[in-house]
């Protein structure tokens, strides 16, 4: 494969892995999405005491009732998606990754996701699960950003594709596979991710993930969006529904434009 050493080394790992971690590649756009949202819930929420943003986004379950959580989530997520530039911001601090591990054509998930994980909560638990099981394409790629410290509990959990490969062979003809039976026969194989504010993560979402009940004294407040290569074969999440294209290329658009001269003239 004509690819460099340093390419090489991350496609390595994050197919041994199922994921990689990194440093953001955009410190200026982490810290304007961070600000984003601090804005936002200080324009929901016009009484939460003055904290620095690290404060207000770790510890935001002193403000907002568990009852009013969803409300409150589903409002930021329709106020980040109304900001123009906040997708673009988004890409930017993974761009370097995902052109390595996906390619420099990509589509882009429409609206991005947020995910808040109050201590001690559990309505918000994402059970095991794996998004292709779901319907999606095999060849997306999820960019999961953190804004607060995420480790232990307050983070999310991997199957490593070794494991899962075990994991088929052993349900394949079980009459019971919900999501906590299989969790239960394989927590003691998955990785919990230890992502921190400034780090991104990629993972494969066709392995079964998920998260627990939230034990440390901490929220969880991360984001999360899907990325594929335009060309790739869709699932039921369909381009220009689902998905919008952010970087053809010249010869793409050329090509996707072109239309065969009719040659000959009607007698």
């Amino acid at each position: 494969m004509f690819i460099t050493d340093k390419e090489n080394k991350l496609t390595k790992e994050y197919l041994d892995k199922g994921y990689i971690i990194r440093s953001v590649v955009d410190n200026e756009a982490l810290k304007w999405i961070t600000n984003q949202h601090v804005r936002l819930i200080r324009e929901i929420l016009p009484n939460t005491p003055v904290a620095n943003e690290r404060d207000l986004l770790n510890n935001i379950h002193k403000y907002v009732p568990i009852k009013d959580l969803n409300d409150f989530r589903l409002k930021i997520i329709q106020k980040i998606n109304s900001i123009q530039e906040f997708r673009e911001m988004y890409f930017s601090i993974a761009r370097d990754y995902l052109e390595v591990l996906v390619g420099n054509e990509l589509a882009m998930q429409l609206r991005i996701n947020l995910s808040i994980q109050f201590p001690g909560d559990d309505s918000s638990l994402l059970p095991l699960h794996s998004d292709i099981w779901s319907g999606d394409s095999p060849f997306e790629i999820v960019v999961w950003l953190p804004l607060v410290d995420c480790f232990g509990s307050k983070s999310m959990y991997i199957l490593p594709p070794n494991k899962y490969e075990i994991l088929i062979r052993q349900f394949k003809n079980s009459k019971n596979n919900d999501s906590e039976k299989i969790y239960q026969v394989i927590k003691d194989d998955v990785n919990w991710l230890d992502v921190r504010y400034g780090e991104v993560l990629l993972f494969d979402q066709s392995l079964p993930h998920g998260n627990r009940i939230n034990n440390e004294i901490e929220t969880r407040y991360s984001m999360n969006c899907r990325f594929k290569s335009v060309f790739s074969p869709y699932g039921d999440k369909k381009i220009g529904e689902f998905f919008e294209p952010i970087t053809l290329r010249a010869v793409s658009k050329k090509g996707m434009s072109y239309q065969l001269p009719d040659l000959y003239e009607e007698s």
